[in-house]
């Protein structure tokens, strides 16, 4: 791509609907959790406490270590945020499915309750016209082709008698089927809330532990924290970029566009797991319903947009397109050209653009592929 593509400053300039405040070197925005050689261990239980210090500062290595440590919690919180929105469309998809059901039971058992109206009423005209055997009625009847007409339309009678049976049943075992499903769904429908209380006791835990964490530091130390959050997605940029990696020049789709527009509209509002807006986000959240402002609805997490969307390879990458990261595809950023992204980082963060290789990449995925 050039050297221009490597030029963050330029990348963030090229955004005609980022705010002025986004024009800044955009590795310096990088989250807390860029690290130049994430593992797959983040969720291990890291030790809370920090490390012990002179009376008056703390050294960088300190500060390092508490970074990490950060690093490890805000993962993990991350990772619990997607099963807790992955649990809870299931919640809403479940719940509607049950509505849907028990308005098939209503309407099924007041279609029942029409056809037996529908066979007693028939039932009854046929015990009205009964008595004697046919061949008797027959060689009394004053006209013999009346009497051949009206046994016609008493045939056609107990056929339609034999269908209204035929749809009872059917209605009824319909009626049992929708029943069933209906409890199964509501089985569903508890386990997953089950599993959206535990995801949101986990994420609660780890933020909590994390904002302990950050608690026991000066506003000196805080700002060099923040410092060394830069600066180490600062050295994942530029180390990505540097990697030989060529970024893609192809033409954003007009579906693209929409979305990036959208995405960056939202540029310093904060951080919320599982918010989707219009005031708070979550990383997914933001992207979703970007693309959903587009008109192209999309998977609610992070790891089913991975998933199920289409892959791209890096060199192919437009502005739109959606970057998974970790190997876990525990986030995910809207790529904006020219190297930068727009995220949602973690909490006490907002909406902000950074570099697109502060963080290590799972792969690309599109959208409207």
């Amino acid at each position: 791509m050039g050297s221009g593509k490597r030029s963050l400053t330029t990348a963030a300039m090229s955004l005609a609907c980022a705010c002025a405040c986004a024009c800044a070197v955009l590795a310096a925005s990088g989250p807390a959790y860029a690290s130049p050689t994430p593992t797959s261990t983040r969720t291990t239980s890291p030790d809370l406490s920090l490390p012990p210090t002179s009376p008056t500062s703390v050294s960088n290595e300190e500060l390092e270590a508490v970074r990490t440590k950060l690093d490890t919690l805000y993962h993990a919180a991350s990772v619990a945020t997607d099963a807790y929105n992955a649990a809870e469309e299931k919640v809403q998809q479940q719940s509607a499915q049950i509505v849907g059901l028990a308005r098939e039971i209503v309407k099924g058992q007041e279609k029942l309750a029409d056809l037996k109206d529908l066979a007693g009423a028939a039932a009854r005209a046929q015990y009205r016209g009964g008595g004697l055997p046919p061949e008797a009625q027959l060689w009394l009847s004053e006209d013999p082709q009346e009497f051949l007409d009206g046994a016609g339309r008493m045939r056609q009678g107990e056929h339609a008698t034999e269908g209204l049976l035929a749809e009872m049943t059917r209605t009824q075992q319909d009626l049992e089927q929708y029943a069933k499903d209906a409890s199964a769904q509501w089985t569903k429908l508890e386990s997953n809330r089950e599993a959206k209380a535990d995801a949101k006791k986990k994420v609660k835990q780890q933020i909590a532990a994390a904002e302990k964490l950050e608690s026991q530091l000066e506003a000196d130390e805080k700002a060099r924290l923040a410092k060394l959050e830069e600066e180490a997605a600062y050295q994942a940029q530029t180390a990505w970029l540097n990697s030989g990696v060529t970024l893609g020049s192809g033409e954003t789709s007009a579906q693209g566009k929409k979305a990036v527009a959208y995405a960056t509209a939202q540029i310093g509002k904060a951080y919320e797991w599982g918010a989707e807006g219009p005031k708070t986000y979550d990383c997914s959240g933001l992207t979703s319903q970007a693309w959903a402002s587009a008109g192209d609805g999309i998977p609610r997490t992070s790891q089913e947009q991975w998933k199920q969307l289409t892959h791209v390879d890096i060199k192919d990458m437009r502005p739109g397109d959606l970057i998974i990261y970790f190997d876990d595809a525990s986030h995910v950023a809207m790529y904006v050209g020219d190297g930068a992204m727009v995220h949602a980082p973690r909490p006490g963060r907002t909406v902000t653009i950074a570099g697109a290789g502060s963080m290590p990449i799972l792969g690309i995925v599109r959208p409207d592929a």
